[in-house]
């Protein structure tokens, strides 16, 4: 609606599927197949609970009254109990035993793990499509000299697809990071109110061993490898703040890739995709703005904002249970993984269609070399027989000579001219130009890019080749 505002997140950024997973929709459908799962394990240890019963829930599982659950919560203020009396409104038989033992956070809390659960996958999908993405990138561009920086000024050459292994190299850290976070995630399970599970004990008669086997067929039903071992109400709040801290740990990932961008892209070197008809800038026509870059760094700051909340929120929680969590969970959690999910589309988007430009990056080398070619010039002099301080000096001289002529006036880097003018050092012009060979000052880097790619890339993300992506339209 128009005159309602709409998260942006939603309206301009994230993914269908990614908003799927955090939908209303969703959430009810799996609260119901929790309750089915909490029937069926009840059952299977000895409750009087009907197969006519379970398959009357099976039977509208997916097929919500959300009328009446609406009506309901309008009259209890409570959204559970709400549900649980829609759904008993659908199944008759089955409604004396509908949430037989669990409060809330029984679906609550086992939906929002199962959801963060698949949302971290979703993420992972995304995540390996941009590192395969870059890793073409970096191959095609492994053995192309470019200037390398340090605080932004020039400094010894690397290549372009070497540059891009180290945007690489921290997006496999996120990828191990988020590999944990999926294997270690576990549900909440039956706790009870407290934790204690003295609720299950009533119904199952002091059973101990009934009642812990409760939580394993429950996990086993839902695809979890288990529960966790205690809680109070609600599963640790810690959860929530190390899933946005792996969240978090990708958008500083994609930030720091998207802010080398922008500094290219002012270089003329490597620019992001830029459409036929794009406008770049409302009153300069001219402009190629790198949006793209641009949005994932404002994204990107969000998210590692964002992630303070559930820290916070951990923190300050009171004994087994109190509330203060419910409102911020339902923005923190939810916005973080939309804002991800729109980085890392953006990013694939950028890193499947990014601009080389090897003229203007050889320009910028052949401004600079001069100055990194003086130690190998002045070892060559040397070798030749000459004086080591004499030269040394006068390459500073030269140095700086040819540094003033550049800034001040505004002309071409003179240095090897003035070096081949310059008896002293006894070489001719073809000695000292052979110097200026950009290829014999990237070191290693054609050997690293390949060695990182062969051994340590391609083998991690060669698992997930079934759900590489290897292209993302924007939405905007």
């Amino acid at each position: 609606m128009r005159n309602k505002f709409e998260t942006p997140l939603a309206s301009r950024y994230s993914s269908d599927e990614m908003l799927y997973l955090f939908s209303p929709d969703n959430k009810f459908k799996t609260w119901r197949r929790l309750w089915i799962a909490l029937a069926e394990a009840e059952k299977q240890l000895g409750l009087d609970i009907a197969d006519e019963q379970i398959d009357e829930l099976k039977r509208f599982q997916n097929d919500i009254n959300y009328d009446a659950a609406e009506r309901y919560e309008r009259e209890v203020r409570h959204d559970v109990m709400a549900h649980v009396l829609a759904y008993g409104e659908q199944c008759s038989k089955a409604k004396p035993i509908i949430h037989l033992g669990a409060t809330s956070c029984y679906v609550g809390d086992n939906t929002d793990i199962i959801i963060m659960r698949d949302a971290l996958c979703l993420i992972r999908k995304r995540l390996v499509s941009v590192i395969s993405a870059l890793c073409g990138f970096a191959d095609k561009h492994k053995a192309l000299p470019t200037l390398g920086f340090t605080h932004f000024q020039p400094a010894q050459l690397t290549t372009v697809g070497k540059r891009a292994t180290l945007w690489i190299n921290e997006l496999l850290m996120d990828l191990d990071e988020l590999e944990y976070r999926i294997s270690s995630l576990l549900l909440l399970g039956s706790k009870g109110t407290t934790g204690t599970q003295a609720s299950f004990m009533e119904l199952f008669d002091n059973d101990s061993e009934k009642v812990k086997k409760l939580d394993g067929l429950i996990a086993e039903k839902v695809g979890f490898p288990g529960c966790v071992p205690v809680s109070g109400q609600t599963y640790s709040r810690k959860y929530d703040s190390g899933v946005l801290a792996t969240l978090a740990g990708i958008a500083q990932s994609a930030s720091k890739f998207a802010t080398d961008l922008r500094l290219l892209s002012n270089l003329k070197e490597i620019e992001e995709p830029f459409e036929g008809k794009q406008i770049g800038s409302s009153a300069m026509p001219y402009k190629r703005n790198p949006m793209r870059s641009e949005r994932i760094c404002a994204l990107s700051r969000y998210v590692i904002a964002n992630s303070l909340n559930p820290a916070l929120t951990s923190s300050a929680q009171w004994f087994e249970r109190t509330l203060d969590d419910s409102a911020n969970k339902r923005l923190a959690i939810p916005e973080a993984f939309l804002a991800v999910d729109a980085i890392l589309l953006i990013y694939l988007n950028i890193a499947s269609g990014m601009v080389v430009y090897p003229k203007v990056i050889e320009k910028h080398i052949k401004d600079e070399l001069p100055f990194m070619a003086t130690e190998n010039i002045l070892m060559k002099a040397v070798k030749k027989g000459g004086d080591r301080q004499e030269l040394h000096e006068r390459i500073r001289v030269h140095s700086i000579e040819a540094g003033l002529r550049v800034k001040q006036s505004g002309l071409d880097n003179d240095l090897i001219e003035r070096i081949i003018n310059d008896p002293a050092f006894g070489l001719d012009a073809d000695e000292i130009r052979a110097e200026l060979n950009p290829e014999k000052f990237i070191g290693r880097s054609v050997g690293q890019t390949e060695e990182f790619l062969e051994n340590i890339v391609k083998p991690k993300i060669e698992r997930y080749s079934d759900v590489i992506l290897t292209e993302s339209d924007l939405r905007v």
